[in-house]
């Protein structure tokens, strides 16, 4: 008999970059106390500098809050960085310095908190930015199978394959296998931002990190880029960066 398989795949991926301890640990507690008010899922990972953090981005975070002055770097020039990686995560600058608050819209940042952070403005925020993530992010994919049907969250797929008249759904929790369409699937994801790179491919863009002259970057994994997908692809990548929907 088949039946419904529910995945939970809500949980939010929140990145703190910040070197002062104490500053982490209000923003941790903060994340700890909304999350328990609203039931909410979230895994946070805290980075003290600049290069930990960026060694560690692979399009794994959908927050990320960033202090601006880091040992190591100013957090705009990370988040130039991130841009240009292809990372669209959701940023909210920590300073106390107000007068940066201009310069990081010029990085798409999604906000900022003034430190010290008080817990009102940083949960109104925070919010904001869970809203708009989820607005963005949460397409539903329906995968059937032979022993049912499983729901997965676009927001999770890195990457979809075809092979032998295969889908293989490569998420960030594990590999799913289904029968169907490569081509209604692109049509149904594309207000997630996906694209296709060649006739076996349909590519998650918030997980580009590189692209080569017929390659692209996936979540770590090189994939072909054909020549006739290369301009649409290219398209497609560059409207997701510059904000277009």
């Amino acid at each position: 008999m088949a039946y419904i398989i529910e995945l939970d795949m809500e949980s939010v991926r929140i990145a703190i970059v910040e070197d002062d301890k104490t500053a982490s640990d209000t923003l941790l507690g903060y994340i700890g106390e909304y999350g328990r008010e609203n039931a909410e899922n979230f895994e946070t990972a805290c980075f003290y500098n600049a290069a930990t953090f960026l060694s560690a981005f692979k399009g794994n975070f959908d927050v990320v809050f960033m202090d601006i002055e880091l040992p190591d770097g100013n957090g705009m020039d990370v988040v130039k960085r991130l841009r240009g990686m292809g990372g669209d995560v959701i940023v909210i600058f920590v300073t106390n310095m107000a007068q940066y608050a201009v310069k990081g819209y010029e990085v798409r940042a999604f906000d900022f908190i003034v430190k010290p952070v008080v817990k009102y403005n940083f949960a109104v925020k925070f919010k904001s930015a869970l809203e708009c993530f989820r607005r963005k992010a949460e397409v539903p994919v329906w995968v059937s199978s032979k022993e049912g049907k499983m729901r997965l969250s676009a927001s999770r797929i890195k990457y979809i394959e075809v092979y032998k008249h295969v889908l293989v759904y490569h998420t960030l929790d594990g590999d799913f296998q289904s029968s169907g369409s490569l081509c209604n699937l692109e049509e149904q994801l594309a207000p997630a931002f996906f694209a296709s790179c060649n006739r076996c491919y349909l590519v998650n863009l918030r997980y580009v990190t590189a692209v080569r002259q017929f390659s692209v970057v996936v979540g770590g994994e090189e994939l072909q880029i054909s020549r006739m997908k290369r301009s649409s692809f290219m398209r497609g990548l560059n409207a997701y960066l510059s904000g277009s929907d």
